[in-house]
């Protein structure tokens, strides 16, 4: 009878025990975890994205928070949408795609021209040992500024400027992706890569199509990947 008895208990206190581990569990998983996943698993990796970190950043990585509280609700649906001033926050699949495309590495400073939202900045953060991003609107300056320092991303520096001159000061770069598209390349960026350094970057004006630029010792070689549609670079990118 005591046996019985303390056997009961027994399971009782582990049933106890997984309740409040899975409650607690949870309780860590903000109301959009669910959506964050699904959109890796049916929108990513259902599309061909293979790179292990890029799909762990985008699963880490709280896409809500980057959005005007108007659309967060549509944050993990596979488009971009507004964040003010004629900017948007690019699709996810463009994110995890350009990401990958730049192969950044645990070692790597990788620099982005076009801050925008700092999604794309955070992402790149969760791989690459330092960022460098420039974004040309003001407000947008200030208001991923904010965002990135409440997350704590202290391996992301930001700049007020035109990125179509890149962020000489801390060139060479690894990698170089831009989220706004010139009608040509920049050559500033083309300057500031590291000689095998990959530069991303979406390149036309009523057409565009996303490329891959890499650096050789012989020159550059160029890989056209898919047509795609993004704001146009303002600054000097528009002279």
């Amino acid at each position: 009878m005591h046996k019985i008895f303390f056997i009961t208990i027994s399971v009782s206190f582990v049933l106890i025990l997984s309740c409040a581990t899975e409650m607690a569990v949870n309780g860590n998983k903000d109301k959009y975890y669910t959506a964050r996943m699904n959109m890796v698993d049916r929108q990513i990796a259902a599309r061909g994205i293979k790179d292990k970190a890029v799909l762990d950043a985008m699963r880490k990585v709280k896409r809500h928070l980057f959005v005007p509280e108007e659309y967060r609700d549509y944050s993990y649906n596979d488009y971009p949408l507004s964040i003010g001033h004629g900017q948007t926050i690019s699709q996810p699949y463009i994110v995890a795609l350009m990401t990958e495309l730049a192969e950044p590495e645990p070692d790597d400073k990788v620099l982005e021209v076009g801050t925008g939202s700092g999604y794309q900045a955070a992402i790149l953060a969760e791989i690459a040992k330092e960022v460098y991003s420039v974004e040309i609107v003001e407000p947008l300056y200030e208001k991923s500024k904010e965002v990135l320092q409440e997350l704590d991303y202290k391996n992301v520096h930001l700049k007020q400027g035109d990125g179509y001159h890149g962020w000489e000061e801390h060139a060479p770069y690894d990698a170089i992706i831009a989220t706004a598209a010139p009608a040509e390349i920049p050559a500033p960026l083309i300057e500031q890569l590291k000689t095998g350094g990959r530069l991303v970057i979406p390149v036309g004006k009523t057409w565009q199509e996303l490329v891959v630029i890499t650096k050789t010792d012989s020159g550059i070689k160029q890989k056209d990947v898919i047509p795609v549609r993004f704001v146009p670079m303002t600054g000097d990118a528009g002279k």
